[in-house]
């Protein structure tokens, strides 16, 4: 496996009780490519409000697991049709939180590629809102 350098571009719209943010980041990252698994990294920025934060996304048949560290430390795991639950820690506190994925379509090669998300969050069983990713990796 060897590390590539990519250009990682990210759209993100999220909605909440008819309210959608949608933004765009694209950044510098890092990819590596196996048989059986891919893995690509970033820092995010102010953009993202998670400024100094290393985000992961390992990629591996019809799962993803996103691992964030830094200012904020997360890990979150993406399986079609099933819910997930994860600890979701913040300099002001820490919660658990489930994350159900709708839509997960995954097309990455050695050279990069395309990951669609779709996920609903919810604290408790409270719906905080639904979450859609396109992201799209090419080597830099």
């Amino acid at each position: 496996m060897k590390e590539k350098n990519v250009i990682i571009s990210i759209k993100g719209i999220q909605s909440n009780d008819g309210d959608k943010d949608i933004y765009e980041l694209v950044t510098d990252g890092t990819y590596t490519f196996s048989d059986s698994a891919c893995e690509f990294t970033y820092m995010e920025s102010e953009l993202t409000g998670l400024e100094g934060t290393k985000t992961t996304f390992k990629v591996d048949n019809e799962k993803v697991l996103l691992t964030r560290e830094g200012s904020l430390n997360s890990q979150m795991m993406f399986e079609k049709g099933k819910k997930h639950f994860f600890l979701y820690e913040t300099p002001y506190g820490s919660a658990t939180m489930g994350v159900k994925t709708h839509k997960l379509k995954t097309g990455l090669g050695e050279s990069g590629g395309d990951i669609e998300l779709a996920y609903a969050v919810d604290v408790d069983s409270v719906p905080l809102g639904k979450n859609e990713f396109k992201i799209s990796i090419r080597e830099a």
